[in-house]
């Protein structure tokens, strides 16, 4: 066995240098070795792959914040529910207060005052423009003439909102 052939497995006579000992200009086999364009094709890879990293980190950036929204969203709709179950119990003490049962008022102001802390608000609809998305016409007086836009005139079971989304609707009589 050689000296060549332990130190070249493969059995090559002609290993190529490297770019570093190719100094510009040089010849490598029949093809000019040009230290400046392997560094440009080094750096434009590079660049490539800085611009891919810098797009997934701001997708991965997005896609956190949309799952942070939608875990919010996603409370917000459960305990609204929680809340329009307890709504009942809200008409039940209104209604005894409406009938001056004594000792109701200040177990209903709780009620509502701890709901309200945490983002119930009850709507005030009454002599304001008829809106289908917070109130149900369950009651429809025509119009004495003075105004086109149907307005509500009384309102006969509250609706209340959740945060900004309305969990019950009103059911209110309207005129116009």
């Amino acid at each position: 066995m050689t000296d060549e052939s332990t130190s070249n497995p493969e059995g090559a006579t002609d290993a190529a240098p490297l770019a570093s000992d190719v100094s510009s200009g040089d010849v490598v086999g029949e093809t000019p070795l040009i230290v400046a364009d392997v560094l440009d094709a080094v750096s434009k890879e590079r660049d490539e792959f800085k611009d891919l990293a810098l797009r997934l980190q701001a997708d991965f950036d997005n896609f956190r914040k949309r799952v942070a929204a939608q875990m919010i969203d996603d409370v917000d709709r459960a305990t609204g529910k929680i809340v329009e179950s307890i709504l009942p119990v809200l008409d039940a003490c209104e209604a005894a207060a409406a009938h001056g049962v004594q000792g109701i008022e200040s177990v209903w102001s709780a009620l509502l005052g701890s709901l309200q802390k945490q983002g119930l608000e009850a709507l005030d609809l009454a002599d304001k423009p008829f809106d289908p998305a917070t109130a149900e016409a369950v009651v429809h007086e025509p119009a004495d003439g003075s105004s086109d836009v149907p307005v509500v005139v009384e309102v006969m079971r509250t609706g209340y909102r959740w945060k900004g989304r309305v969990v019950r609707a009103a059911m209110v009589k309207v005129k116009g």
